[in-house]
């Protein structure tokens, strides 16, 4: 094992009443890496989370910690503590009774704990508020005493799951920067769990992208969002035109009709592939400019730019640009080579990628059933 890898899962699988939650994932998660495990609800990201944590035993598969098995062995005889989405605060003591608290069940001397919450109220920027009852305090204050509390039995790794969820969009914004400072400053490794894309792929080192109990993808933020491996992936990262292929050559593929050259190579003559362009890749240009061309049907402001829908050929394509253009508009539309990401077939071709179903209203209904994660 990697001299650096702090955790080790091996063939961990997990059912729940006959029903399979983990299908045989295995997982390396290095020491002072900030990790990510993404993917919609009940794709197993909250049960590895609480197989770390000793919460859930495997039915399948060894968890290793620094080399060692450790199956087996208790939540409190692991060096981890968890932060969940309820905080869990003691509503009778204050902010720094609730910091201490780990460290009183420990015994430790007066004088060390008052130092160590000291010093854990100055990583949450939380100085000033020891004697507050944590019912007076805000969600986000609440959230950064959870976060001490965790801290500050210096754990070797700090799981988080779905951590801001109850939090507003600006505070959730502003404690997605505080966490990855306090990671840094910490050198802590953390393990989070979330089902928002931005928060993975702004926070983290590395995201691990789950779904139906199994891992589809690991990577830096900058891999999964460039270079995704199948149509699940590519859609779950953001916005993304998927579209069927045909690879005719290294870096020649037919896509709606139209050949273009892309930088992938590798696939055999005449394969057919999944093509994902992002809709900021594509450019909007006049009709006899363009190598694809079609009607506008939809047109959404979204402040910076404007996000439209072009029927090209029946397929329904999302296109983001900061140049007006009104629906029922024929356009044509320009892909560089390097815009263009060729992905093998895979069972999730086909799901994704056509925004024939596209509206605001779909997204806040999505929104609307989030949130409810798989126990």
């Amino acid at each position: 094992m990697n001299k650096d890898v702090l955790i080790q899962l091996k063939g961990i699988s997990k059912a729940y009443d006959g029903e399979v939650v983990l299908d045989n994932i295995s997982l390396e998660i290095h020491d002072k890496e900030f990790i990510t495990l993404l993917g919609p609800s009940g794709c197993g990201k909250t049960t590895t989370l609480r197989i770390i944590g000793g919460f859930e035993t495997p039915d399948e598969g060894d968890v290793f910690f620094d080399g060692e098995r450790i199956n087996d062995l208790p939540p409190y005889r692991r060096q981890v503590n968890t932060v969940f989405q309820r905080y869990a605060l003691f509503p009778h003591l204050n902010v720094f009774d609730n910091i201490a608290f780990g460290l009183r069940i420990q015994k430790r001397k007066g004088e060390e704990i008052r130092e160590r919450v000291k010093e854990m109220l100055a990583l949450v920027n939380l100085r000033g508020f020891e004697r507050r009852r944590v019912s007076t305090l805000s969600g986000g204050q609440q959230q950064r005493v959870a976060i001490a509390r965790a801290l500050i039995n210096q754990p070797k790794v700090l799981l988080l799951d779905e951590p801001l969820a109850a939090l507003d969009l600006k505070l959730r914004k502003d404690m997605q920067n505080e966490l990855k400072n306090i990671q840094q400053k910490t050198g802590i490794t953390f393990i989070y769990v979330t089902h928002d894309q931005e928060e993975a792929l702004s926070m983290s080192n590395t995201v691990v992208v789950m779904a139906h109990g199994r891992i589809q993808q690991i990577g830096t933020p900058t891999d999964i969002y460039n270079e995704p491996v199948n149509a699940f992936v590519a859609d779950f990262i953001g916005e993304s035109n998927i579209v069927d292929g045909v690879m005719l050559a290294d870096r020649r593929v037919r896509l709606a009709g139209h050949t273009f050259d892309c930088v992938d190579g590798g696939f055999g003559k005449n394969e057919p592939v999944d093509v994902v362009i992002r809709p900021e890749d594509v450019d909007v240009v006049k009709v006899d400019a363009g190598q694809l061309c079609g009607t506008v049907t939809g047109v959404t402001f979204k402040g910076v730019h404007y996000e439209i829908i072009v029927d090209v050929a029946g397929f329904k394509w999302m296109i983001q640009t900061t140049d007006f253009v009104a629906e029922g508009e024929t356009i044509g539309l320009s892909i560089d080579p390097d815009a263009i990401h060729i992905m093998k077939k895979s069972e999730f071709s086909g799901m994704f990628g056509d925004y024939s179903s596209f509206s605001d209203e779909l997204d806040k209904l999505s929104d609307a059933s989030e949130g409810v994660e798989e126990e």
